[in-house]
């Protein structure tokens, strides 16, 4: 498929030109003050599609963002791919972090990425990764070689838990329906060692709040006198690990599945150095529950995790007070056998069960999402497997991704068709932190394996 490397070559400035306009556009869905930009990137990626000739494209409206529509039915007998990505991004705080304006993207040369990395809020997650996929489309229409039907479906809402996608795609089965679900956003081992996710936990994320005094009150008067919201919330926080890291909310490990000894030796094979992961965050010794590895902690292990934390008087200098009121924001990232509504609740029950008489307590569900683990057995894992050895010259290897893409699970339920995730990032990337990047070589990559994906899917699926 030397054809498709050599248009990618040719056009790669206007492929990272047509990106930065993308990623120039703060799409944060989490943010009411930007429903405005996540419209207007709604719009710029439906005008991409048509562009390109795709039919139907429309960009179809939620009660919350809009999800953006196309496709390219060449033959009904032929296999349909359903391409899934998101447009919105991760708020950018905090804001001093960054070494330039987040929504200003450029290009600088990093060690991991010489050739240069893309430096902009959603870089990689998921604009960047998003974007191959629009490109490898043009690359095979452009070269007379689109072998199978295409259709994209790409939403604002992912970052904030994707609830309008779940009704969108139970209300349109028939348009959706595919033979397989292909999704960039997740990544791989290395630049030089391709990876296959076939696993992705699943995430509860909730929202603790107490309330103590009527009003915040001086500290001198009454410290020592009155329960302090934020004494206690650090209290409750602490005591949901126990002294192995161990989470302690009773009930949560009832399903967890747990990987056989063949598993663990699979993933003890995958290449890792724990010096170089403790480096790339700047860290001197690893952390997490007790008996399992690094990667093992990442990927097949619950965790709990405070996001947030807030209460009291936070601005420059100092202000005694003895706050009325602490909230915290906390995740759960879940296993196979674990249901996250099911987990919100034992959650929200240990949470009251622990909150001492002294403060009040209201414990907030926003969103959770189911974990996902796919075959390597099926044509689109083989399809994929082929595609990144023609590219990087490697087999790649399967692992399981720490993170959560919740719609995903759905989409097998609903939709009665598997997914495939082809990532490229890096765990270096710095997705949700300050100066995500995306390599430049890792993009252009990831546009040629995508192309190739579709021709060896289509002749599988013909064999």
């Amino acid at each position: 498929m030397e054809n498709f490397k050599n248009y990618i070559e040719k056009n790669k400035n206007r492929f990272l030109s047509e990106l930065f306009e993308l990623l120039r556009i703060p799409s944060i869905s989490a943010n009411s003050d930007h429903d405005s930009d996540t419209r207007l990137t709604a719009d710029l990626i439906n005008k991409h599609l048509k562009k390109l000739g795709l039919d139907n494209c429309e960009i179809c409206e939620t009660e919350g963002h809009p999800i953006v529509y196309g496709e390219k039915i060449i033959n009904q007998d032929l296999p349909t791919i359903l391409v899934y990505g998101h447009y919105d991004v991760q708020p950018v705080d905090p804001i001093e972090l960054w070494n330039q304006d987040p929504f200003q993207p450029y290009i600088k040369k990093t060690e991991i990425h010489p050739e240069g990395a893309i430096f902009a809020r959603g870089a990689c997650d998921d604009k960047g990764q998003m974007f191959m996929h629009i490109k490898a489309l043009e690359v095979m229409l452009e070269n007379g070689d689109l072998p199978c039907n295409v259709k994209f479906m790409i939403e604002g809402e992912e970052e904030v838990g994707s609830d309008n996608l779940e009704l969108f795609v139970k209300n349109n089965k028939e348009k959706l329906s595919n033979d397989i679900i292909l999704v960039s956003d997740t990544g791989m081992i290395s630049k030089t060692i391709p990876s296959i996710t076939t696993g992705l936990r699943g995430i509860s994320y909730m929202e603790v709040e107490l309330t103590g005094p009527n009003r915040d009150l001086h500290s001198g008067h009454y410290g020592g006198t009155v329960a302090n919201p934020i004494n206690i919330l650090s209290q409750m926080i602490t005591s949901l690990h126990d002294s192995n890291n161990k989470i302690t909310i009773p009930g949560f490990y009832d399903n967890v599945t747990e990987p056989s000894e063949e598993e663990r030796k699979e993933m003890a094979s995958i290449p890792f150095n724990i010096d170089e992961f403790k480096n790339s965050i700047g860290l001197d010794s690893e952390y997490g529950e007790l008996g399992y590895t690094t990667i093992e902690r990442q990927s097949v292990r619950p965790a709990l995790d405070v996001n947030g934390i807030w209460g009291g008087y936070t601005e420059e200098g100092a202000k005694t007070v003895l706050p009325g009121k602490a909230s915290a924001k906390i995740s759960m990232r879940l296993v196979p056998g674990q249901n996250w509504k099911e987990i919100n609740k034992l959650f929200t029950k240990h949470i009251k069960d622990i909150t001492p008489n002294t403060v009040s307590v209201k414990v907030i569900e926003h969103h959770g999402g189911q974990p996902y683990v796919a075959p390597t057995n099926t044509i689109a894992y083989k399809a994929a497997s082929n595609a990144y050895e023609d590219v990087f010259d490697l087999k790649p290897i399967p692992t399981r991704d720490g993170g959560s893409i919740p719609i995903i699970a759905l989409f097998e339920k609903e939709l009665e068709s598997k997914t495939i995730l082809m990532g490229f990032g890096l765990d270096s990337d710095a997705i949700h932190s300050p100066n995500e990047h995306y390599g430049v070589s890792n993009f252009l990559l990831g546009i040629e394996t995508i192309s190739n994906f579709y021709h060896h899917f289509t002749k599988l699926s013909n064999d």
